[in-house]
């Protein structure tokens, strides 16, 4: 029976009730529920890593809720999930959806389907990766200019290879060092991968030449026995931890700055009051004294955002990676 005394959390209870999945006990909200974190991608990307903060960081706080599943549904860099949520195939108050600052670039460029960016309801920005420029450990490239130098020759056969297709974060990392040496980005040799732990495996293999990716999943890979070498990171200014001593491409002559926030999302379906217990469950867990230490693991930097901060946020960049996409002549979504 469900309390009076406790009306947002009763309204919750009805809220979830008509999924079946709360069990009628006062107190309950959708954060102390069996869940389910969705990787839109394969194993061993920044999607993983996304879920598995997420999941770490609420087990952190609230020891007692049951661990936040992992479950990975791959295709197209999150436009397989994207979709099935706008559809309202995927989603209500128990799944949650990792995203990134690649998925809002894939919306702004109608690439996950012909949906609008409003399907779905951005709950938390659980903190910032960054690109980067890494070549194999035995590369011939041991410096930026390295390569800029390779890519202005009018033989070069470089190729990079990343997460998603062309029009994607990885791909547009990789047309402005092709623009910035002088290039022409539509003639960018790329092949696409199914997330950055395959790119990485096939740089280890010496099937591609450069990972334009971020830096999470490719010190993830190092960690598993990867050899890399880092030749940039695309930060504003030099970075700490496990980057520290990495040079940025700007400092290097090259104007290319690409952060990438990670995040989870809920269908935009989802009621505001079971959306807003996400968010504050997130704001507990990203506040409380050890989730530096958990953002470290991961190998991101602190960037949190909830509420309508992220919405606003979210909001502004659709509209810049818009602009871009019309600058690199990619198309652009319409309603």
């Amino acid at each position: 029976m469900i309390r009076n005394t406790v009306p947002l959390f009763g309204l919750l209870l009805v809220l979830l009730g008509s999924t079946g999945l709360a069990q009628e006990l006062p107190g309950r909200d959708p954060a102390l529920l069996e869940a389910d974190c969705v990787i839109p991608a394969k194993a061993g990307g920044g999607f993983a890593l996304t879920c598995a903060l997420a999941r770490d960081a609420l087990q952190a706080v609230r020891p007692t809720r049951p661990a936040l599943n992992q479950r990975f549904l791959p295709g197209g860099i999150g436009a397989v999930a994207f979709d099935r949520v706008a559809k309202g195939e995927l989603g209500g108050a128990s799944t949650l959806v990792a995203f990134s600052s690649g998925s809002l670039l894939n919306m702004a460029q109608g690439r996950f389907g012909p949906h609008p960016p409003s399907a779905m309801k951005p709950i938390a920005v659980l903190g910032t990766d960054y690109g980067v420029i890494a070549v194999a450990k035995d590369s011939p490239y041991k410096q930026l200019s390295d390569l800029i130098l390779a890519l202005k020759q009018p033989s070069s056969r470089l190729v990079f290879g990343a997460g998603g297709t062309i029009g994607s974060q990885d791909w547009v990392k990789a047309a402005l060092l092709v623009r910035a040496a002088g290039g022409d980005h539509r003639a960018l040799r790329f092949v696409s991968f199914e997330g950055g732990g395959d790119a990485l495996s096939a740089l280890q293999g010496r099937h591609i030449d450069v990972f334009p990716g971020d830096a999470a999943e490719a010190l993830k890979a190092i960690k598993a026995g990867v050899s890399l070498r880092f030749l940039a990171v695309l930060s504003a200014q030099r970075l700490g931890g496990a980057l520290e001593g990495v040079p940025t491409a700007r400092e290097q002559g090259v104007d290319v700055v690409w952060p990438t926030v990670r995040g989870v999302y809920v269908s935009a379906n989802t009621p505001d009051a079971v959306s807003e217990a996400w968010s504050k469950a997130f704001r507990e867990a990203m506040e409380a004294p050890g989730y530096g230490r958990l953002l470290s693991q991961s190998g991101l930097y602190p960037h949190a955002m909830t509420g309508s901060v992220l919405k606003t946020y979210t909001e502004q960049q659709l509209g810049q990676y818009g602009a871009l996409a019309a600058e690199l002549g990619l198309r652009r979504w319409a309603p």
